[in-house]
Protein backbone atom coordinates (compact mmCIF):
# COMPACT_ATOMS: atom_id res chain seq x y z
CA UNK A 1 0.00 0.00 0.00
CA UNK A 2 1.34 3.44 -0.95
CA UNK A 3 1.81 5.70 2.08
CA UNK A 4 0.47 8.57 0.02
CA UNK A 5 -2.93 6.82 -0.11
CA UNK A 6 -3.19 5.86 3.55
CA UNK A 7 -4.98 8.92 4.98
CA UNK A 8 -7.74 8.65 2.42
CA UNK A 9 -8.42 4.93 2.97
CA UNK A 10 -8.69 5.14 6.73
CA UNK A 11 -11.22 6.93 8.85
CA UNK A 12 -8.46 8.35 11.07
CA UNK A 13 -5.10 9.82 10.14
CA UNK A 14 -2.32 8.89 12.56
CA UNK A 15 0.33 11.60 12.92
CA UNK A 16 3.63 10.98 14.65
CA UNK A 17 5.23 13.94 16.45
CA UNK A 18 8.87 14.01 17.51
CA UNK A 19 10.99 16.83 18.93
CA UNK A 20 14.75 17.03 19.36
CA UNK A 21 14.76 19.22 22.50
CA UNK A 22 18.42 20.16 22.02
CA UNK A 23 18.13 21.37 18.42
CA UNK A 24 18.93 25.03 17.82
CA UNK A 25 20.34 25.69 21.29
CA UNK A 26 23.64 26.99 19.95
CA UNK A 27 22.21 29.45 17.41
CA UNK A 28 22.04 32.72 19.36
CA UNK A 29 25.32 31.82 21.08
CA UNK A 30 27.15 31.52 17.79
CA UNK A 31 28.05 27.85 18.37
CA UNK A 32 27.10 26.97 14.76
CA UNK A 33 25.20 23.86 15.65
CA UNK A 34 24.02 21.76 18.56
CA UNK A 35 25.62 18.37 17.86
CA UNK A 36 27.56 17.63 21.04
CA UNK A 37 27.07 21.23 22.18
CA UNK A 38 23.77 21.05 24.10
CA UNK A 39 25.29 20.95 27.60
CA UNK A 40 27.64 23.81 26.76
CA UNK A 41 24.80 25.84 25.28
CA UNK A 42 22.55 25.30 28.28
CA UNK A 43 25.36 26.22 30.67
CA UNK A 44 25.65 29.49 28.77
CA UNK A 45 21.96 30.23 29.24
CA UNK A 46 20.54 28.89 25.97
CA UNK A 47 16.76 28.58 25.87
CA UNK A 48 14.73 25.87 24.18
CA UNK A 49 14.03 26.57 20.52
CA UNK A 50 12.80 23.32 18.99
CA UNK A 51 10.02 22.58 21.47
CA UNK A 52 8.45 26.06 21.43
CA UNK A 53 8.45 26.07 17.63
CA UNK A 54 6.67 22.71 17.59
CA UNK A 55 4.14 24.12 20.06
CA UNK A 56 3.64 27.07 17.72
CA UNK A 57 3.01 24.69 14.83
CA UNK A 58 0.49 22.62 16.81
CA UNK A 59 -1.31 25.71 18.08
CA UNK A 60 -1.66 27.10 14.58
CA UNK A 61 -2.77 23.73 13.25
CA UNK A 62 -5.73 23.70 15.63
CA UNK A 63 -6.86 27.04 14.17
CA UNK A 64 -6.89 25.87 10.54
CA UNK A 65 -7.90 22.20 10.79
CA UNK A 66 -11.56 21.27 10.95
CA UNK A 67 -11.44 17.51 10.27
CA UNK A 68 -10.86 16.23 13.82
CA UNK A 69 -10.36 12.76 12.29
CA UNK A 70 -6.81 12.66 13.60
CA UNK A 71 -4.88 10.66 16.17
CA UNK A 72 -1.56 12.04 17.40
CA UNK A 73 1.16 9.64 18.50
CA UNK A 74 4.14 11.02 20.36
CA UNK A 75 6.60 10.66 23.23
CA UNK A 76 5.62 11.45 26.81
CA UNK A 77 8.08 14.14 27.85
CA UNK A 78 10.61 16.50 26.28
CA UNK A 79 10.49 14.81 22.88
CA UNK A 80 6.74 15.25 22.53
CA UNK A 81 3.99 15.89 25.06
CA UNK A 82 5.76 18.79 26.82
CA UNK A 83 5.13 20.90 23.72
CA UNK A 84 1.49 20.15 23.04
CA UNK A 85 -0.67 23.23 23.75
CA UNK A 86 -3.09 23.09 26.67
CA UNK A 87 -6.14 23.48 24.42
CA UNK A 88 -5.50 20.59 22.05
CA UNK A 89 -8.78 18.85 21.34
CA UNK A 90 -7.49 15.75 19.62
CA UNK A 91 -6.78 12.22 20.74
CA UNK A 92 -3.14 11.82 21.83
CA UNK A 93 -1.39 8.51 22.38
CA UNK A 94 1.93 8.20 24.22
CA UNK A 95 4.07 5.32 23.00
CA UNK A 96 7.49 6.46 24.24
CA UNK A 97 9.02 8.07 27.34
CA UNK A 98 11.43 11.05 27.31
CA UNK A 99 11.23 12.63 30.73
CA UNK A 100 14.95 13.07 31.29
CA UNK A 101 18.04 13.89 29.23
CA UNK A 102 17.83 12.63 25.66
CA UNK A 103 20.30 11.55 22.98
CA UNK A 104 20.44 10.28 19.39
CA UNK A 105 19.65 6.78 20.66
CA UNK A 106 16.36 8.10 22.05
CA UNK A 107 15.53 9.39 18.57
CA UNK A 108 16.15 5.93 17.16
CA UNK A 109 14.00 4.29 19.84
CA UNK A 110 11.20 6.82 19.36
CA UNK A 111 11.15 6.45 15.57
CA UNK A 112 10.97 2.65 15.90
CA UNK A 113 8.06 2.87 18.33
CA UNK A 114 6.19 5.44 16.24
CA UNK A 115 6.55 3.26 13.15
CA UNK A 116 5.24 0.27 15.09
CA UNK A 117 2.25 2.45 16.00
CA UNK A 118 1.32 2.64 12.30
CA UNK A 119 1.70 6.38 11.80
CA UNK A 120 0.85 7.79 8.37
CA UNK A 121 3.22 10.76 8.52
CA UNK A 122 5.92 12.06 10.88
CA UNK A 123 6.29 15.72 11.77
CA UNK A 124 9.41 16.59 13.71
CA UNK A 125 11.23 19.57 15.21
CA UNK A 126 14.97 19.91 14.73
CA UNK A 127 17.67 20.71 12.22
CA UNK A 128 19.70 18.83 9.64
CA UNK A 129 21.20 16.51 12.25
CA UNK A 130 17.75 15.49 13.45
CA UNK A 131 16.66 14.93 9.86
CA UNK A 132 19.67 12.74 9.21
CA UNK A 133 18.94 10.61 12.29
CA UNK A 134 15.25 10.24 11.46
CA UNK A 135 15.82 9.32 7.81
CA UNK A 136 18.53 6.85 8.79
CA UNK A 137 16.11 5.13 11.14
CA UNK A 138 13.28 5.12 8.60
CA UNK A 139 15.64 3.22 6.32
CA UNK A 140 16.83 0.97 9.14
CA UNK A 141 13.29 -0.03 10.10
CA UNK A 142 12.12 -0.57 6.54
CA UNK A 143 9.87 2.45 6.00
CA UNK A 144 11.91 4.94 3.90
CA UNK A 145 8.76 5.98 2.02
CA UNK A 146 7.00 7.39 5.10
CA UNK A 147 6.32 11.11 4.51
CA UNK A 148 8.03 13.53 6.89
CA UNK A 149 7.67 17.26 7.56
CA UNK A 150 10.35 19.22 9.42
CA UNK A 151 9.44 22.14 11.67
CA UNK A 152 12.57 24.29 11.22
CA UNK A 153 14.19 24.52 14.64
CA UNK A 154 17.92 23.96 14.24
CA UNK A 155 20.84 26.26 13.56
CA UNK A 156 21.30 24.91 10.02
CA UNK A 157 18.56 23.61 7.79
CA UNK A 158 19.89 22.84 4.33
CA UNK A 159 17.66 19.85 3.62
CA UNK A 160 14.48 20.06 1.60
CA UNK A 161 12.34 18.30 4.24
CA UNK A 162 11.64 21.50 6.16
CA UNK A 163 8.69 23.81 5.94
CA UNK A 164 9.61 27.48 5.77
CA UNK A 165 8.24 28.16 9.27
CA UNK A 166 6.19 26.47 12.03
CA UNK A 167 2.97 27.93 10.60
CA UNK A 168 3.93 26.75 7.12
CA UNK A 169 4.47 23.25 8.55
CA UNK A 170 0.89 23.33 9.88
CA UNK A 171 -0.38 24.43 6.46
CA UNK A 172 1.50 21.60 4.75
CA UNK A 173 0.22 19.01 7.20
CA UNK A 174 -3.37 20.24 6.91
CA UNK A 175 -3.25 20.28 3.10
CA UNK A 176 -1.74 16.79 2.99
CA UNK A 177 -4.44 15.42 5.30
CA UNK A 178 -7.14 16.91 3.03
CA UNK A 179 -5.50 15.27 0.02
CA UNK A 180 -4.45 18.54 -1.61
CA UNK A 181 -0.74 17.66 -1.67
CA UNK A 182 1.10 14.64 -3.02
CA UNK A 183 4.47 13.53 -1.70
CA UNK A 184 7.74 13.57 -3.61
CA UNK A 185 11.36 12.86 -2.84
CA UNK A 186 13.68 15.59 -1.67
CA UNK A 187 17.33 15.86 -0.65
CA UNK A 188 18.61 15.28 2.86
CA UNK A 189 21.88 17.18 3.13
CA UNK A 190 24.48 16.50 5.78
CA UNK A 191 26.88 19.22 6.92
CA UNK A 192 30.09 18.43 8.78
CA UNK A 193 29.59 20.42 12.00
CA UNK A 194 33.21 20.19 13.14
CA UNK A 195 34.43 21.74 9.90
CA UNK A 196 31.45 24.14 10.00
CA UNK A 197 32.70 25.51 13.32
CA UNK A 198 36.08 26.04 11.66
CA UNK A 199 34.44 28.18 8.99
CA UNK A 200 34.28 25.49 6.31
CA UNK A 201 31.01 24.78 4.50
CA UNK A 202 31.16 21.11 3.49
CA UNK A 203 27.82 19.54 2.61
CA UNK A 204 27.12 16.18 1.04
CA UNK A 205 23.97 14.46 -0.12
CA UNK A 206 23.18 12.04 2.70
CA UNK A 207 19.94 10.49 1.48
CA UNK A 208 16.55 11.21 0.00
CA UNK A 209 13.26 11.41 1.86
CA UNK A 210 9.58 11.70 1.03
CA UNK A 211 7.76 14.88 1.95
CA UNK A 212 4.58 16.70 0.83
CA UNK A 213 5.35 18.71 -2.28
CA UNK A 214 4.58 22.40 -1.76
CA UNK A 215 6.82 25.10 -3.30
CA UNK A 216 4.84 27.65 -1.32
CA UNK A 217 5.37 26.18 2.15
CA UNK A 218 8.39 23.87 1.86
CA UNK A 219 11.81 25.51 1.70
CA UNK A 220 13.64 23.17 -0.70
CA UNK A 221 17.31 22.31 -0.28
CA UNK A 222 20.18 24.75 -0.19
CA UNK A 223 22.10 25.16 -3.45
CA UNK A 224 25.77 25.88 -3.87
CA UNK A 225 25.74 28.02 -6.99
CA UNK A 226 28.53 27.26 -9.47
CA UNK A 227 28.97 29.94 -12.14
CA UNK A 228 31.60 31.77 -14.09
CA UNK A 229 33.73 34.22 -12.13
CA UNK A 230 31.95 37.28 -10.75
CA UNK A 231 35.11 39.03 -9.62
CA UNK A 232 34.29 42.30 -11.38
CA UNK A 233 30.75 42.33 -10.02
CA UNK A 234 31.89 41.64 -6.45
CA UNK A 235 34.56 44.30 -6.85
CA UNK A 236 31.85 46.73 -7.92
CA UNK A 237 29.63 45.81 -4.96
CA UNK A 238 32.61 46.34 -2.67
CA UNK A 239 33.21 49.82 -4.10
CA UNK A 240 29.53 50.62 -3.69
CA UNK A 241 29.60 49.58 -0.02
CA UNK A 242 32.86 51.46 0.52
CA UNK A 243 31.56 54.76 -0.78
CA UNK A 244 28.08 54.53 0.75
CA UNK A 245 28.52 52.73 4.09
CA UNK A 246 32.18 52.74 5.19
CA UNK A 247 32.17 56.06 7.02
CA UNK A 248 34.16 57.09 10.08
CA UNK A 249 31.29 56.70 12.58
CA UNK A 250 29.26 54.08 10.71
CA UNK A 251 28.90 50.52 12.01
CA UNK A 252 28.45 47.61 9.62
CA UNK A 253 27.23 44.30 10.98
CA UNK A 254 28.32 41.63 8.52
CA UNK A 255 26.17 38.54 8.09
CA UNK A 256 27.49 35.12 7.20
CA UNK A 257 28.38 33.71 3.80
CA UNK A 258 31.16 33.52 1.25
CA UNK A 259 29.96 36.52 -0.76
CA UNK A 260 30.18 38.88 2.21
CA UNK A 261 33.52 37.42 3.26
CA UNK A 262 34.97 38.13 -0.21
CA UNK A 263 33.61 41.68 -0.15
CA UNK A 264 35.14 42.15 3.29
CA UNK A 265 38.53 40.97 2.08
CA UNK A 266 38.46 43.52 -0.73
CA UNK A 267 37.73 46.23 1.85
CA UNK A 268 40.55 45.07 4.12
CA UNK A 269 38.52 43.06 6.64
CA UNK A 270 39.09 39.46 7.76
CA UNK A 271 35.50 38.29 8.10
CA UNK A 272 34.36 34.86 9.23
CA UNK A 273 32.46 32.84 6.65
CA UNK A 274 29.86 31.51 9.07
CA UNK A 275 29.82 34.05 11.89
CA UNK A 276 28.63 37.60 12.51
CA UNK A 277 31.32 40.32 12.43
CA UNK A 278 31.35 44.08 13.04
CA UNK A 279 33.33 46.93 11.55
CA UNK A 280 33.29 50.66 12.27
CA UNK A 281 34.70 52.86 9.56
CA UNK A 282 37.73 51.13 8.06
CA UNK A 283 38.46 49.04 11.16
CA UNK A 284 37.11 45.60 12.00
CA UNK A 285 36.35 45.62 15.72
CA UNK A 286 34.87 42.17 16.41
CA UNK A 287 34.49 38.70 14.88
CA UNK A 288 32.20 35.68 15.26
CA UNK A 289 29.83 37.27 17.78
CA UNK A 290 26.89 35.81 19.65
CA UNK A 291 23.57 37.53 20.31
CA UNK A 292 24.59 39.15 23.60
CA UNK A 293 27.87 40.49 22.20
CA UNK A 294 26.11 42.00 19.19
CA UNK A 295 23.59 43.79 21.39
CA UNK A 296 26.39 45.21 23.55
CA UNK A 297 28.22 46.65 20.55
CA UNK A 298 25.01 48.19 19.25
CA UNK A 299 24.17 49.73 22.62
CA UNK A 300 27.63 51.33 22.83
CA UNK A 301 27.47 52.82 19.34
CA UNK A 302 25.87 56.20 18.65
CA UNK A 303 26.36 56.46 14.88
CA UNK A 304 24.57 54.89 11.90
CA UNK A 305 24.24 51.09 11.75
CA UNK A 306 23.81 48.86 8.71
CA UNK A 307 23.24 45.10 8.59
CA UNK A 308 24.48 43.40 5.41
CA UNK A 309 23.00 40.01 4.56
CA UNK A 310 23.29 37.64 1.63
CA UNK A 311 20.36 35.25 1.12
CA UNK A 312 20.83 31.48 1.09
CA UNK A 313 21.11 30.15 -2.46
CA UNK A 314 18.12 28.12 -3.62
CA UNK A 315 16.06 28.76 -0.49
CA UNK A 316 16.26 32.55 -0.42
CA UNK A 317 16.34 32.87 3.36
CA UNK A 318 17.76 36.20 4.48
CA UNK A 319 16.99 35.74 8.19
CA UNK A 320 16.35 32.56 10.14
CA UNK A 321 18.81 30.10 8.63
CA UNK A 322 22.39 29.93 9.86
CA UNK A 323 22.27 33.38 11.48
CA UNK A 324 20.23 32.89 14.68
CA UNK A 325 22.60 35.29 16.43
CA UNK A 326 20.52 37.93 14.65
CA UNK A 327 17.66 37.41 17.06
CA UNK A 328 14.46 39.48 17.15
CA UNK A 329 16.09 41.64 19.83
CA UNK A 330 19.12 42.33 17.62
CA UNK A 331 17.05 43.02 14.50
CA UNK A 332 14.78 45.39 16.41
CA UNK A 333 17.79 47.30 17.75
CA UNK A 334 19.25 47.60 14.24
CA UNK A 335 15.94 48.51 12.61
CA UNK A 336 14.42 46.85 9.55
CA UNK A 337 15.12 49.89 7.40
CA UNK A 338 18.85 49.46 8.05
CA UNK A 339 19.04 45.95 6.59
CA UNK A 340 20.52 45.67 3.12
CA UNK A 341 20.70 42.54 1.00
CA UNK A 342 23.66 41.60 -1.20
CA UNK A 343 22.74 39.37 -4.16
CA UNK A 344 25.06 38.65 -7.08
CA UNK A 345 23.53 37.94 -10.53
CA UNK A 346 24.33 34.22 -10.23
CA UNK A 347 22.44 33.95 -6.93
CA UNK A 348 19.52 35.81 -8.49
CA UNK A 349 19.10 32.79 -10.77
CA UNK A 350 17.72 30.86 -7.79
CA UNK A 351 16.57 33.64 -5.44
CA UNK A 352 13.35 35.32 -6.57
CA UNK A 353 12.17 36.45 -3.15
CA UNK A 354 13.65 37.06 0.27
CA UNK A 355 12.34 34.70 2.92
CA UNK A 356 12.16 35.81 6.54
CA UNK A 357 11.71 33.65 9.66
CA UNK A 358 12.66 35.74 12.70
CA UNK A 359 10.77 33.53 15.17
CA UNK A 360 8.78 36.54 16.42
CA UNK A 361 5.27 37.10 15.05
CA UNK A 362 5.26 40.88 15.55
CA UNK A 363 8.60 41.30 13.82
CA UNK A 364 7.57 38.96 11.00
CA UNK A 365 4.48 41.11 10.50
CA UNK A 366 6.66 44.21 10.19
CA UNK A 367 8.60 42.54 7.39
CA UNK A 368 5.33 41.48 5.75
CA UNK A 369 4.08 45.07 5.81
CA UNK A 370 7.33 46.22 4.23
CA UNK A 371 6.57 43.89 1.26
CA UNK A 372 9.83 44.61 -0.60
CA UNK A 373 13.51 45.05 0.22
CA UNK A 374 16.33 46.66 -1.71
CA UNK A 375 19.35 44.53 -2.56
CA UNK A 376 22.68 45.50 -4.09
CA UNK A 377 23.61 43.51 -7.19
CA UNK A 378 26.49 45.58 -8.55
CA UNK A 379 28.26 48.97 -8.45
CA UNK A 380 25.52 51.54 -7.81
CA UNK A 381 23.07 48.93 -9.05
CA UNK A 382 20.17 47.84 -6.87
CA UNK A 383 17.12 45.70 -7.26
CA UNK A 384 13.86 45.34 -5.37
CA UNK A 385 12.89 41.81 -4.29
CA UNK A 386 9.62 40.78 -2.63
CA UNK A 387 9.65 39.63 0.97
CA UNK A 388 7.94 36.40 1.94
CA UNK A 389 7.06 35.60 5.55
CA UNK A 390 5.32 32.24 5.89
Amino acid sequence: MDNNDLPFRRHMTRIGVLVNPDAGLGGKLGLKGSDGQADIARSMGAEDRSGPRMEKMLTYFTSIDRTQNIEWITSDGRMGSDWFPNKFNYKIEFHHQSKGKTSASDTSDAVKILLESNIDILIYGGGDGTTRDIVSNLQKFGQPELPIIGVPSGVKMHSGCFATSPKAAAEVLSSWIRGDLLVSNTEVLDLDEEKYRQGKWIVRLYAEAMTPNSPKWMQGSKELIQTDSEEEIIQGISEHISESLVQEDSMIIWGSGGTLRTIGEILGFNLTTLGIDISIGKSQIASDLNEQQITEYIQNHSGPISLLLSPMGGQGFLIGRGNLQLSPIVITMIGIDNILGIVTPSKLLSVRKLRIDTGDDDLDNQFSELKYMKVIQGFRTTRILPIEVT
